[in-house]
């Protein structure tokens, strides 16, 4: 395995991690509301940042994912597949 295909792998588990942390913390702010908001209702803003960044971060990191990919020169990973073949 060189650089690259290690700087996709570290990418992806990336990625995948900001997908937990969003719906992860997006399952606590429904169960848990009241400690999320403010005495008018509104949202507090580590909250908010959390909840946007977690997932923007997923977003930009799924970007830079297809990028590494691309450079490493992999196909489409298969399911259940870690590392796909080489493209020809």
């Amino acid at each position: 395995m060189n650089a690259a295909i290690g700087l996709w792998l570290l990418v992806r588990a990336l990625r995948w991690l900001a997908w937990i942390g969003f719906f992860a913390y997006s399952l606590h702010f429904a169960v848990d509301r009241e400690s999320h908001v403010d005495s008018f209702s509104r949202l507090l803003l580590t909250t908010e940042a959390a909840l946007f960044g977690f997932g923007l971060a997923a977003l930009f990191l799924g970007f830079i994912e297809l990028m590494m990919r691309e450079w490493a020169g992999l196909d489409r990973p298969q399911f259940g597949r870690l590392i796909p073949p080489k493209t020809r």
